[in-house]
């Protein structure tokens, strides 16, 4: 009877343990950013980001993974992106990210997006000559 009930103890705290462990990997949450600022430390890129579609200004933490991606070496300013992480006081930690087209923003980046490229056209293609 006693290992019985230690057994059923046991088995009915694994499984409430089970759904706040989920919890945790579920507590991953998509946000957007566009590339606000020319990158100078490829660890703390400043970027507009959208979250819920809340729009704010953040540095994107990224781990020693990603930034030794060859796609985050070659980040500018204006680069569009779709990741996965957490925020966090620092900022938001970055597990996961797709370089994508501005077209695929939220609209709350869109425009953010849109001006950023003209302006990069702006002050890049004179130098080009």
């Amino acid at each position: 009877m006693t290992s019985r009930l230690s057994f059923l103890l046991i088995w009915f705290g694994l499984i409430g343990m089970g759904p706040a462990y989920l919890a945790q990997a579920d507590g991953e949450i998509l946000g957007f950013a566009v590339v606000s600022e020319i990158p100078k430390d490829k660890a703390r890129v400043s970027a507009r980001v959208s979250v819920n579609d809340v729009v704010s200004d953040m540095k994107l933490i990224a781990s020693e993974t990603i930034i030794n991606n060859l796609i985050w070496k070659k980040l500018e300013i204006c680069h569009a992106m779709r990741m996965e992480g957490f925020k966090n006081p620092e900022g938001f930690q970055i597990l996961t990210v797709h370089i994508i087209d501005a077209g695929m923003l939220p609209m709350s980046l869109q425009s953010f997006a849109g001006d950023c490229l003209i302006k990069k056209a702006i002050d890049v293609a004179p130098l080009v000559d």
